[in-house]
């Protein structure tokens, strides 16, 4: 999914390159990094600095009506080819942005109008849908990403740009920072501003330009207790009482719920080879051995209670039930009562 929204999107750059704009654009989905990507080249690309300042007009969704972009974007260019309409944030516009279509079905075909309706997509049965894929407009859905292809599309984008990164170093920066696509392009682009062409990002890199320890994460954590590793599982745990603002409690609890979790999905397979685990369990194929350890020193009935212990925790963490404790010791209780 991850791959088909970057081919979408260098489709639509490419045709634009070849002088083929649309002249419609609707870009609409839950992930908003893809959006911003082509509307910003839309309003980079297609006019010159001297064109831009009588042809092109930036909008917002709570600031204007669809009348008024209606309005905008009927105007004829001015010694220019094109006008260029962009209407961000056009979400703001749920209610109303039926009315769009009857631009969409007689558009001004000088105008380039691109829509920004972040953050959700418009009804499929919708009839502003279904004339827009009647019209030349192009419609592009920029859906969600799971956490278990982000680090795909981590070594993707760096590997497009010259650059390698290790599986765990991919992993790390989305245990610390998420799916946010966007924020993650900017640690990116911060660390090929560093480093030469050619380099291989690794967890040393990650620490040294980021801030995200290579040794004390959740990360490694996960991997101690996975190994039954409490020597190590004890250390962390210590790391994280002493940096409680780096290291929130319930992001913690939150990673080994996931995990166990999973884990016990990986009880209940009848095919554990690697390609079917990473496949069921949706993890990179790289991380399923962690998984194959874990499930030898946790038991179905193990994980079945740490499950529930990981909730009880979670609602602890969060003053629920009982008095507010302080991280140290919940992280020890939270150690204690899984291994």
């Amino acid at each position: 999914m991850a791959f088909n929204a970057m081919d979408e999107v260098k489709k639509i750059i490419e045709d634009i390159q070849n002088g083929s704009p649309a002249p419609i654009y609707f870009l609409m989905g839950e992930e908003p990094y893809y959006i911003d990507r082509i509307a910003d080249y839309i309003g980079k690309n297609i006019l010159s600095e001297e064109e831009k300042g009588f042809n092109q007009m930036i909008l917002y969704g709570k600031d204007v009506t669809v009348d008024e972009i209606i309005s905008h974007a009927k105007r004829f260019p001015m010694m220019s080819e094109h006008p260029v309409i962009i209407v961000r944030e056009a979400q703001h516009l749920s209610r109303t942005i039926e009315n769009l279509q009857a631009y969409v079905e007689q558009p001004q075909l000088s105008t380039i109008l691109v829509i920004c309706y972040k953050y959700k997509s418009l009804d499929k049965r919708k009839k502003l849908i279904r004339s827009l894929r009647k019209s030349n407009a192009v419609i592009f859905e920029s859906r969600k990403m799971y956490e278990n292809q982000v680090s795909d599309w981590i070594r993707r984008v760096l590997l497009g740009s010259g650059y390698k990164i290790s599986h765990k170093a991919a992993a790390l920066l989305v245990e610390y920072l998420g799916t946010d696509l966007s924020r993650i392009s900017n640690e990116l682009e911060k660390l090929k501003g560093i480093l030469p062409k050619g380099s291989e990002i690794d967890p040393g890199v990650i620490e040294m330009h980021i801030g995200i320890s290579k040794d004390y994460n959740n990360f490694e954590l996960k991997k101690a207790i996975a190994e039954r590793d409490i020597t190590r599982a004890t250390r962390i745990i210590k790391y994280f009482a002493e940096n409680p603002r780096e290291n929130p409690f319930v992001m913690t609890v939150s990673l080994l719920n996931t995990f166990f979790s999973q884990l016990l999905q990986y009880h209940g397979l009848l095919d554990h080879s690697p390609k079917n685990v990473a496949r069921a369990l949706q993890i990179n194929p790289y991380f399923v051995s962690e998984y194959q350890t874990a499930a030898r020193n946790y038991s179905m009935k193990k994980v079945s209670r740490i499950i529930s212990v990981l909730r009880e925790m979670d609602l602890k963490g969060k003053g629920v039930g009982s008095p507010s404790l302080k991280q140290d010791d919940l992280l020890k209780e939270l150690l204690h009562k899984i291994l």
